[in-house]
C-alpha cells in the first residue's frame, strides 16, 4: 500500500465571519441603577472600620495586606462578648438595607433619610 502523503503540520487560521463574531462576543450586563441601596455591612466590616486606625498606628510599616491580616486575627481571637457591638449593628444594618430594598423594589424610595438630609441643608 503507497504511504499517505503528509500534510503540513503548520496551522492555518481563519478570519471569523461577522455572524461568528456576534455569537461568540460576551453579552454585556445592564447597568447598575445608582439609586439601589447598598447592601448592609457584616459585624467583621464594622469592626475592621473601627480599628483600622489602631491597627495602622500600631504597624507604621504594614502593608494594606499586612493590616487585613492583622485585623482577621484579632478578630478571630474576640470573644463572642466582644463581638457583641458590632452584631447588633451589623444587624440593625440589615434591616436597614431590608427596608430600603422592599421600598426600592415597589417603586419608591424611603424618605426618613432625604427629609433630614434637605433638613440640615436648609440650616
Amino acid at each position: 500500500m503507497p504511504k499517505e502523503a503528509k500534510q503540513s503540520t503548520a496551522k492555518t487560521t481563519r478570519k471569523a465571519t461577522p455572524q461568528q463574531k456576534t455569537d461568540n462576543s460576551r453579552k454585556k450586563r445592564p447597568k447598575k441603577d445608582p439609586n439601589q441601596p447598598k447592601r448592609g455591612l457584616s459585624a467583621y466590616m464594622f469592626f475592621s472600620q473601627d480599628w483600622r486606625e489602631r491597627v495602622k498606628n500600631e504597624n507604621p510599616d504594614a502593608s494594606f495586606g499586612t493590616i487585613g491580616k492583622l485585623l482577621g486575627e484579632k478578630w478571630k481571637g474576640m470573644s463572642e462578648k466582644d463581638k457583641g457591638p458590632y452584631n447588633d449593628m451589623a444587624a440593625k444594618d440589615k434591616k436597614r438595607y431590608e427596608s430600603e430594598k422592599a421600598a426600592y423594589d415597589k417603586g419608591t424610595q424611603p424618605a426618613d433619610d432625604d427629609e433630614e438630609e434637605e433638613e440640615d441643608d436648609s440650616e
